[in-house]
């Protein structure tokens, strides 16, 4: 025979006072505001892309909004990606293909180290629009964007707005030309 023993929990209320209310609530709000500045913010399909200015090869400062009107990809990218740099033949390409159609790559790279991000944009011979932001995995931009793994790219329509992730290949060649 078994015998099935229950547990019962009781609730008790604490009458607390207004002032240890007020510190509670306190601690609530800044447990909440820091749980809200350490996450990291994730855009969405169908949104605005967020604002991204910076430096390119020279040092010229490069907004992602100069490129309105056009059909943008945003490519994060580091010279020490190896998946990153194996699939930079497949951008050029497309590149080429579209670029005087109305198509942009405006490729975001997270190294730290200027020297090998510009050696391997020679290598790779990449001639679109290349910016770097020196935070490394820290990068504000990155972490605007939600970007935790690279590569990873955010293909834009003619108003700024994302309308795909990630795509590669043959798909995100399609995607492009229904855009155009």
């Amino acid at each position: 025979m078994h015998i099935k023993h229950e547990k019962v929990f009781a609730l008790y209320i604490i009458p607390l006072s207004k002032e240890k209310l007020l510190q509670m609530k306190n601690v609530i709000v800044c447990i909440l505001l820091l749980a809200a500045l350490t996450s990291k913010a994730q855009v969405r399909m169908g949104q605005l892309a967020p604002e991204i200015t910076l430096p390119d090869q020279r040092d010229s400062m490069v907004s992602l909004s100069s490129f309105k009107g056009k059909i943008v990809l945003i490519d994060f990218w580091a010279s020490w990606c190896n998946p990153c740099r194996a699939a930079n033949p497949s951008v050029v390409r497309l590149y080429k293909k579209f670029k005087d159609k109305g198509f942009e790559v405006f490729a975001v790279s997270i190294d730290k180290r200027k020297k090998d991000w510009l050696k391997a944009i020679k290598k790779d011979k990449l001639t679109y629009t290349q910016v770097n932001d020196i935070g490394g995995w820290d990068s504000g931009i990155a972490g605007k964007y939600g970007v935790d793994q690279i590569p990873t790219s955010f293909l834009l329509d003619k108003e700024g707005s994302i309308v795909a992730v990630d795509l590669e290949g043959k798909k995100l060649e399609e995607k492009i030309k229904e855009l155009l």
